[in-house]
C-alpha cells in the first residue's frame, strides 16, 4: 500500500476516485429513484461527441464534452416531456447522433494526441493535478446544487404529479437534474470511461436500494458502496494489471449482486 501511495499517478487516481464516488453516489440515488438509468447511458455516450469535437477544434476535450453532454441531456428531456415521443426513443436518437458525430469529428481532425481510448474506457495514468481541480470544482458545484434543491428533487422523484399540482417548477427541476447528470458524467470519464461511467450512475443507488428504503440511509449506503468499488477497483487493477474502469465496475456489480442476495434472504 505504501508503494502505491508513493506513485503520483496513483495518488491522483485515489483522490479523483474518492471525489467522484461522493458525487456519483448522490446522483445515482436520484437516477435510481427517478428510473433514469437509460438516460444516464445516453448522456454518457453523448460525451464521446464532445471529446471528439475538442480534438477537432484543438481545445480541451473536457470543456467541449461538458457543453455537448449538457445540450444532449436537456434535448432528451425536452423531447421526452412533449409526449409525442417516448424518452427512450429520444435517447436512442441522440445516442446514435452523438456517437456518429464523434466518428465524423475524429475523421476530420488532424490531432492524434488525444487519448480517445482512455476517454472511452478510462485511464488512471491520464489523471493530472489539473483534472483533480476540475473534478473538485465541478463535483463541489454538483453536490452544492443538489443540496440546494434536495427537497424539491426528492418531491418530484417520489410523486411527480402531486409536485406539479402543488405548483412546483417540475420542468425546471427536470432540466436542472439532467444538467447535473451531464456534469457528473463528464468529470468521471477519464477515470472510469465513457462506456462504463453509466454503471456507477446506477449501481451504487441500485445496491443501496436493496439494503434500505429510507432516503438518508440509502444515500449513505450508496456513498459507501461507490467508495469501496472505486478504491477497491483501483487497488485490484494495480496489482492484477487490469483496466481500472472495468475493474471498478465489476467490483460494483459484485457488490450489487451480494446486496440483492442478502435482500432476498431477508425476505
Amino acid at each position: 500500500m505504501i508503494e502505491i501511495l508513493s506513485l503520483e499517478f496513483m495518488q491522483n487516481a485515489f483522490m479523483a476516485g474518492t471525489m467522484l464516488s461522493l458525487v456519483l453516489a448522490v446522483v445515482s440515488f436520484f437516477v435510481v429513484l427517478r428510473r433514469l438509468s437509460f438516460i444516464s447511458v445516453g448522456v454518457a455516450h453523448s460525451a464521446f461527441g464532445g471529446v471528439a469535437l475538442g480534438a477537432l477544434l484543438g481545445i480541451s476535450p473536457t470543456l467541449t464534452a461538458i457543453g455537448f453532454a449538457v445540450v444532449v441531456a436537456n434535448a432528451i428531456g425536452y423531447i421526452g416531456n412533449q409526449g409525442k415521443l417516448s424518452t427512450d426513443t429520444a435517447i436512442g436518437i441522440f445516442f446514435s447522433l452523438a456517437m456518429a458525430l464523434g466518428v465524423i469529428f475524429i475523421g476530420m481532425s488532424d490531432q492524434y494526441n488525444v487519448d480517445l481510448f482512455g476517454y472511452l474506457f478510462g485511464n488512471i495514468l491520464a489523471i493530472t493535478r489539473t483534472d483533480l481541480v476540475i473534478i473538485a470544482v465541478l463535483g463541489g458545484l454538483v453536490l452544492a446544487s443538489m443540496k440546494l434543491f434536495f427537497k424539491e428533487l426528492l418531491f418530484v422523484a417520489y410523486d411527480r404529479e402531486v409536485a406539479f399540482v402543488s405548483g412546483m417548477p417540475v420542468a425546471f427541476l427536470d432540466h436542472f437534474f439532467l444538467t447535473i447528470l451531464a456534469l457528473a458524467v463528464v468529470i468521471s470519464i477519464k477515470i472510469i470511461g465513457i462506456v462504463l461511467v453509466s454503471a456507477l450512475l446506477v449501481i451504487p443507488g441500485a445496491a443501496a436500494a436493496q439494503i434500505t428504503r429510507r432516503y438518508v440511509a440509502m444515500i449513505a449506503a450508496a456513498i459507501v458502496i461507490a467508495l469501496i468499488s472505486t478504491i477497491g477497483g483501483l487497488l485490484i487493477s494495480y496489482y492484477a494489471d487490469l483496466a481500472s474502469g472495468a475493474t471498478i465496475v465489476i467490483l460494483a456489480s459484485a457488490i450489487f449482486f451480494l446486496t440483492f442476495a442478502v435482500s432476498q434472504i431477508r425476505k
